[in-house]
């Protein structure tokens, strides 16, 4: 737990960089403490009783090794998943009020929709205009990159040169 608190803390101080300094950081600091926490992981899991919770935890940690430490490779990327988990979480508590989708095509729809929406919103894109410019665009679109353009993480000059 100490060794993830340091990552979250180096996150703290990278918060305000761009891109390349917080990858910079990341190597420089976040990496050599994700190796000490994988030679402990390595020492420990062998011994650890499976069964048990932190036997369960080190496993998974284990399994997902790759994806924790991705981050470590882009400073675009965040150490977790908590602003997308903030932006699903209106659509989770409403599960009760979203009884609509009758069907699992019904409910793949509106997880689509919702996911688009939100993800329009974490990148400054007021959701009706943007929806509007991507149903208008979409049918014209005839290659991957022209539909790949109109996805709301790309640039706004994108989104302007697929209108």
């Amino acid at each position: 737990m100490q060794r993830i608190q340091l990552l979250y803390r180096i996150e703290k101080q990278a918060k305000g960089l761009g891109a390349d300094q917080r990858l910079a950081l990341r190597q420089s600091r976040s990496v050599p403490i994700l190796n000490d926490l994988r030679k402990w992981l390595d020492q420990h899991l062998p011994v650890i009783v499976n069964q048990s919770a932190l036997g369960k935890a080190m496993h998974y940690m284990n399994r997902q090794w790759d994806k924790l430490t991705v981050y470590t490779t882009d400073g675009r990327l965040t150490i977790d998943n908590n602003l997308c988990e903030n932006a699903i979480r209106p659509f989770v508590i409403g599960r009760k009020n979203h009884l609509f989708s009758d069907t699992v095509s019904g409910a793949k729809a509106s997880a689509n929709l919702y996911s688009l929406i939100e993800t329009a919103k974490a990148n400054s894109f007021e959701p009706y205009q943007y929806l509007k410019r991507v149903f208008t665009e979409l049918p014209k679109a005839t290659e991957v990159e022209q539909i790949e353009a109109l996805l709301p993480f790309k640039p706004k000059f994108e989104l302007d040169e697929a209108a």
